[in-house]
């Protein structure tokens, strides 16, 4: 069943697009300009599949053994797919069924990281995947860059962080897909969709962690 497509929109305004050269000098900046990178672990390209050790079941209120321990910053990884989530974006999820067994493993990894699968397995491509892992200063500035200067991610800095999306057709379905990133204080949100993009989800996600 294919659910009717939606335009992404995001609760945060837009400013300007850069190019992929000015996208990728903006974040040299940036992210250059943030402290010393953390001692915690760190994650190289892409950290939207969940780890090795994460939770195999659909239970993302679960608490992880051991407990996630904060970043450098202070800010510990939430553990609850949910509450991570305004009442406004849960509206727009509502039905939508969460960390579905077929989708395989979700919920909080071994290492604190927390994947959050809202898709219907009986959908043919509605879905949305967010995983929220810690990832040091180099590694989100490498990472960050290359989107923007090989595969033209635009790059903006809304809420203190650094915010990096595109949007993009579905090859099979009349749909839209898209991937967006934000990363701040060595905490990386990513999120891969298609055909699913509620009004303000990232900027949600955003203001209860750094909020």
């Amino acid at each position: 069943m294919l659910s009717p497509p939606r335009q992404p929109r995001y609760g945060v305004a837009m400013k300007a697009r850069f190019s992929a050269g000015a996208a990728a000098l903006l974040l040299v900046a940036v992210l250059t300009a943030c402290g010393p990178a953390s001692d915690g672990p760190s994650e190289a390209g892409d950290s939207s599949s969940p780890s090795d050790g994460a939770s195999a079941t659909p239970d993302e209120t679960s608490t992880p053994s051991p407990s996630p321990s904060p970043t450098s910053k202070g800010v510990a990884l939430p553990t609850d797919c949910r509450a991570i989530l305004s009442e406004d974006v849960l509206a727009q999820l509502e039905g939508l069924p969460l960390n579905d067994a077929a989708f395989g493993p979700s919920g909080v990894g071994t290492d604190g990281t927390l994947t959050c699968i809202w898709a219907d397995p009986q959908a043919d491509t509605t879905s949305l995947t967010t995983t929220i892992s810690v990832m040091n200063r180099g590694p989100a500035l490498d990472m960050l860059n290359a989107l923007a200067e090989t595969e033209g991610f635009s790059c903006f800095t809304p809420d203190g962080g650094t915010r990096c999306e595109k949007t993009w057709p579905n090859t099979q379905y009349p749909v839209t897909d898209g991937r967006t990133l934000f990363w701040q204080d060595d905490i990386l949100i990513d999120t891969r969709y298609s055909n699913l993009a509620p009004s303000g989800y990232t900027s949600s996600i955003v203001e209860n962690l750094f909020g």
